[in-house]
């Protein structure tokens, strides 16, 4: 089965980087990226060290409802090309370990499908995970819960 995976909006991302308000309503932090634990939402890189990111709260879902989780996450502070792609990059499979789980059409966690696997094995689970027609999209988390990517049937 091939996917795509999908970074957060370019619009989404302007926004933000204007001073919008995030999930909790404020404007995003600035901060200097330390380490190399930093992965941007919009281009699915690493943000390098030294660089200037923003950290926020982050709701992947248009409307508020019971599923529609909240967590923080960090973005390249200047432009970056927005990732979609056909291949997860290759820094996902150091996630240790990861969340997947697939959400159906009205946004809902499809409980079933909820898996905490090895990064390594992250691209076999959406696969597995979107083989169920009933799973319209797959969201992969890191280990603290913090939204990294969608992922979608192609």
């Amino acid at each position: 089965m091939r996917f795509r995976v999908r970074g957060i909006s370019s619009d989404e991302v302007r926004q933000f980087r204007e001073g919008g308000p995030d999930a909790n309503g404020q404007a995003a932090l600035r901060r200097v990226a330390q380490g190399g634990a930093n992965p941007c939402r919009h281009c699915l890189q690493l943000i390098a060290e030294g660089d200037e990111m923003l950290v926020l709260a982050y709701r992947p879902f248009g409307l508020v409802q019971p599923y529609a989780e909240t967590g923080p996450i960090f973005l390249h502070a200047q432009d970056c090309a927005h990732c979609e792609a056909d291949r997860l990059p290759a820094w996902f499979a150091h996630l240790q370990p990861a969340l997947v789980r697939g959400y159906d059409s009205k946004d809902w966690i499809k409980y079933e499908t909820g898996a905490v696997v090895a990064g390594s094995e992250l691209a076999a689970a959406c696969e597995n995970i979107l083989a169920d027609v009933d799973v319209a999209y797959v969201h992969i988390r890191s280990k603290f819960n913090c939204f990294q990517c969608r992922v979608d049937r192609f």
